[in-house]
């Protein structure tokens, strides 16, 4: 250091504001010439990262891209602000310590911010590559859990620093948080609410849900932690309080097992005699229907007399859940229905009324 400020009041002159500016200049050129270098090296480490097998180094390289930079940035500048308050004694020079503390725990809050969403999309990622089923709710779930803990965490270490009480904070927020808790219950609510959605799962993102208690049927796009969005069949956006999903019953479609075909087909009261070989051919035919699953309850029964027609009935259920192709195989059955009808000779009945007429009396007769 003694060789350094010979060499720098030669330099200089013996002028101190000169050396003090060369001092600073220095100081900061070398953060700019580091802090570019840095930038290279971590587009290099991003760039192979990228095609590594393993996601977590490319996490963890893309998080720091930014933040590190920040990070010298803010080292480099607290140390050259420091040098000109050892010259010039400023009351203003005195928030260079905090201001530094907070930029440090303020870099790396956003460094490990970005490491946990860069994680969480590398984990959704890697299911989806391995052909794995996404649990997207969970992974969210957790995600936003562990970015509340680290900025609560953040805010507490700095209060810290700066040499406020943490104890005297967190008695202040108890006491505090009674309050909140009365002014804004509607928001609590849907943060519990959202809370149960996560734990207990009926539903996740990607699922269609309906309500028989509301007007609420759609496809689940998010669930957030006061509202959850569905997207309804006309591709409108449907924004539900999540405390309204602990107060309604919620069905899920999405997880049946098997799609249900339910239909009542008539006959004519004058095709009474072929009404058993049409329950018996039917009955044979989804027995061996390629899409009909054959372990769960299928029913070919004369269900009813109607008031124009020989009702029945068919109760079988489909292999597929999916909507299209459900009503593709309902089409493919009723068609077959209607051949095997054809086939013995009868007709589909059609709503009918029969009128009698009473013959008039003739007069001779009166």
């Amino acid at each position: 250091m003694q060789q350094f400020d010979s060499w720098l009041s030669r330099l200089t002159g013996g002028d101190p504001t000169l050396g003090l500016a060369l001092q600073v200049f220095l100081v900061v050129s070398l953060v700019a010439v580091g802090n570019f270098l840095l930038r290279r090296l971590l587009d290099r480490l991003a760039a192979r990262t990228a095609y590594t097998a393993n996601p977590w180094d490319e996490a963890l390289v893309n998080a720091a891209r930014r933040p590190l930079p920040l990070l010298a940035w803010i080292v480099g500048l607290s140390f050259a602000a420091r040098i000109v308050q050892g010259e010039a004694d400023a009351a203003l020079f005195d928030a260079i310590d905090p201001l530094r503390t907070i930029g440090v725990i303020a870099s790396l809050t956003w460094f490990l911010v970005r490491l946990i969403g860069n994680m969480q999309a590398a984990i959704l990622q890697r299911q989806l590559e391995r052909g794995e089923s996404v649990d997207r709710t969970t992974v969210d779930a957790i995600g936003k859990l562990l970015r509340v803990s680290v900025l609560i965490t953040a805010v507490l270490v700095g209060l810290q620093s700066l040499g406020f009480s943490i104890s005297g904070v967190l008695a202040f927020g108890g006491i505090g948080g009674i309050a909140v808790g009365f002014a804004a219950k509607d928001l609590l609510a849907n943060f519990f609410g959202g809370l149960m959605v996560y734990l207990d799962r009926p539903f996740t993102v990607g699922d269609w849900i309906r309500s028989p208690d509301k007007e609420i049927e759609g496809t689940v796009e998010d669930i957030g932690w006061r509202l959850t969005r569905i997207r309804t069949f006309d591709k409108r956006p449907l924004y539900v309080p999540n405390s309204i999903f602990t107060q309604i019953t919620v069905e899920n479609p999405s997880r049946m097992s098997h799609r249900r075909i339910m239909e009542r087909i008539g006959v004519r009261y004058d095709d009474m005699a072929a009404v058993e070989g049409i329950v018996a051919e039917i009955r044979e035919m989804l027995r061996v229907h390629p899409e009909i699953e054959p372990s769960q309850t299928t029913i070919v029964n004369l269900d009813a007399f109607g008031a124009s027609s020989v009702d029945i009935l068919i109760y079988t259920f489909t292999r597929t859940t999916v909507w299209v192709d459900y009503h593709a195989i309902k089409q493919d059955v009723l068609l077959r229905i209607a051949a095997i009808v054809a086939a013995h000779g009868a007709e589909i009945a059609f709503p009918t009324r029969t009128l009698h007429l009473v013959p008039e009396a003739s007069p001779a007769a009166v």
